[in-house]
């Protein structure tokens, strides 16, 4: 039973890992992107039709891929002043709460971005916003991709986190050094 929860979390914490990357890799053209606009739009007097809505959805993917990771290098927000003098089974207990007040939420979010990719494919909605009018789908898959993998990196997390409220230590040693 213990190999297969640390092959799971091993799992999940590598897909979460290349989704951070492939987040953080979306820096790179978003960045390109607006370097050429405004080169393109003040230097010629020649602005693109394409550049606002490759924007927001390249800094929109790389939000929604990025959420995993960021919990998974437990860098969202906390207020932890009670939180960093507790001990590592209390600090595993009062994880294993929060994640189980976020679980549900995220999975109810899960479900209603299905149905908005589903929507938008089906339907061949397109964005509106420029004369580029690019389908959008491929945009909100990302939004799909994301929750799923923060669906499953929480549960990761909550593992982690039961493994160290029940025997007292990490089931992963990377993991023992969030909760020292």
């Amino acid at each position: 039973m213990r190999s297969i929860l640390i092959g799971l979390i091993c799992t999940i914490e590598t897909v979460t890992t290349w989704a951070g990357w492939l987040a953080a890799a979306t820096t790179v053209p978003l960045a390109l992107f607006m370097v050429y606009e405004v080169v393109a739009r003040y230097a010629f007097n020649a602005p693109t039709f394409w550049a606002y809505e490759l924007a927001y959805m390249l800094m929109g993917a790389g939000l929604m891929l990025g959420i995993a990771y960021t919990m998974q290098m437990r860098a969202h927000v906390r207020v932890d002043f009670a939180y960093a003098s507790m001990s590592p089974r209390g600090r595993a207990f009062i994880d294993i709460l929060g994640y189980l007040i976020v679980l549900p939420m995220v999975l109810w979010l899960c479900m209603g971005l299905w149905e908005y990719l589903l929507r938008a494919y089906v339907g061949g909605e397109r964005s509106g916003e420029s004369a580029w009018n690019p389908v959008v789908w491929p945009f909100r898959v990302t939004f799909v991709a994301g929750f799923v993998l923060f669906a499953a990196q929480t549960v990761a997390e909550i593992l982690k986190s039961g493994a160290i409220l029940v025997i007292g230590h990490a089931l992963i040693a990377e993991s023992a050094e969030e909760h020292a």
